[in-house]
């Protein structure tokens, strides 16, 4: 409606103007127009995590109803432990993925990673002693050459783990496991950038480079450790990370941190929205997605502060280490993604490079950090995965590592295609390869069985991932 006055211009109402302006941005909808659009976009080939999050409720039912021991509160945490290495290493490879691009090095640079921290460890500080002098010089004129390579891509945040690195090895710094994990994250992240710049500089295709790197770092390892060795990691803190348990009433608190921060997060944004007059969702389906989490979050700190000891002389209580370990990485990166220009370059990389690349965005310094991104996670998923078994050993990052890793993004809902995808994808895709791999096991299934079944999971995932965007593209 619109009212006119003698002699003056016709005048809108607020309310009219705001929707005649912004259309469906200032459009409230109520609970089933919501739900509409959803069953719309689904049906569109917007799936998202949903297929992952339907095969994880699957299996949990399955795999509780073939073995008395799935679902017990002992096999529950040690399935936290088991995936959190390979979900580390899948995170950054969501940013890798997001570009269209693909890290097959991931695995064997975790390894590079996990030797380093082990070797700097038993030598008590010692590289050039126990590297020998020349494998010792070639290490430090890597980090060297990482350094410089910072500089030029103009990484500068990156630039400092290469320098921290070379310090700690130069000076010959004495054994200390926080000194260690440091090293592991600093050479993870030179790894990163040397290969960044293969990538992104010289214009090799990725896949060309990481699969040359993940054979070059495959031989690294055996050069570190030896062929048949074996370097325990004989160290109560690097043997917590993944074996150890925050008391109950840290538990607690982490709880109340996490479940208070999501939920005071997305409540704010819904109703800073509304404030605003913005189309946000529905505030019923809000508080249920916000009630849902919490119960749940509540339900697993709960059974994870029971005694799950089978022993009546030890007691095993409290949410494993590892849980604030993935949370905070969680957090971390979706927020890079979701709030900053960093994660909005990147999708809008992933989603059309030249169209980036005219709007200004820098294509090749961003191509490079990706990787840089995917090495330092790849370093941290290796202090994890390390810690599990307390030892490392030439096959440490290879094998199945790095497929399990790809395969944890891609099951979870990241487009292998480039420009979709989201942290949180690594998490539901390692708990459905982790769910896998342990229910197969208490089943007694041999390793055959295991890896068939994992490949038939990632292949199902791959063809949704297919499918779903050749809908998305017929729909347009």
């Amino acid at each position: 409606m619109t009212e006119t006055t003698p002699g003056h211009a016709t005048k809108t109402p607020e309310k009219d103007r705001a929707v005649t302006d912004f259309g469906i941005d200032t459009t409230a909808r109520s609970t089933s127009e919501a739900l509409r659009d959803y069953v719309a976009r689904v049906k569109g080939g917007e799936l998202g995590s949903l297929p992952a999050l339907l095969g994880l409720i699957v299996l949990v039912i399955l795999f509780g109803a073939l073995s008395d021991n799935f679902l017990t509160l002992g096999n529950l945490a040690n399935l936290l432990a088991q995936g959190a290495g390979v979900t580390i290493i899948a995170m950054g490879l969501v940013f890798v993925l997001l570009l269209g691009e693909i890290d097959l090095s991931a695995g064997t640079a975790s390894g590079v990673t996990a030797s380093v921290m082990a070797l700097h460890l038993v030598s008590g500080g010692n590289l050039l002693g126990s590297m020998g002098a020349g494998v010792f010089i070639i290490f430090c004129v890597l980090l060297l050459a990482a350094l410089a390579l910072a500089a030029q891509l103009r990484l500068w945040s990156a630039g400092i783990a290469p320098l921290i690195a070379l310090v700690i090895v130069v000076i010959g710094v004495g054994p200390n496991p926080w000194v260690e994990m440091l090293l592991a994250i600093c050479v993870g992240t030179s790894i990163g950038l040397l290969t960044g710049a293969l990538v992104s500089r010289i214009g090799i295709p990725s896949f060309v480079v990481t699969l040359a790197l993940f054979l070059a770092w495959q031989g690294v390892i055996l050069q570190f450790i030896g062929n048949g060795g074996t370097l325990a990691l004989q160290n109560d803190t690097i043997f917590a990370v993944a074996n150890g348990n925050l008391p109950v009433a840290a538990s607690w608190v982490l709880f109340v941190i996490a479940a208070g921060g999501y939920a005071a997060v997305v409540l704010g944004r819904h109703f800073s929205r509304l404030r605003k007059g913005l189309v946000t969702q529905p505030t019923p389906l809000v508080f249920t997605k916000v009630g849902v989490t919490v119960v749940l979050a509540a339900v697993g700190t709960f059974l994870l502060s029971l005694n799950r000891s089978q022993s009546s002389l030890i007691t095993i209580t409290g949410v494993p280490y590892v849980v604030p370990i993935i949370l905070v990485l969680l957090v971390g990166g979706t927020y890079v993604l979701d709030r900053t220009s960093y994660g909005r370059h990147i999708y809008a990389v992933g989603g059309n490079a030249e169209a980036a690349r005219r709007a200004g965005i820098n294509v090749p310094r961003l191509r490079a950090s990706v990787f840089v991104v995917s090495a330092t996670l790849a370093a941290v998923g290796a202090i994890v995965y390390s810690s599990k078994v307390g030892s490392v050993d030439p096959n440490a990052g290879g094998g199945t590592v790095l497929l399990y890793a790809v395969g944890a993004a891609v099951i979870g809902g990241t487009s292998l295609f480039g420009g979709r995808g989201r942290m949180s994808n690594a998490v539901i895709g390692g708990a459905v390869l982790a769910i896998v791999n342990n229910g197969l096991g208490l089943l007694k299934q041999p390793a055959a069985v295991v890896l068939v079944v994992t490949g038939i999971v990632l292949l199902l995932a791959a063809s949704v991932d297919a499918l779903s965007r050749r809908r998305a593209t017929a729909g347009r």
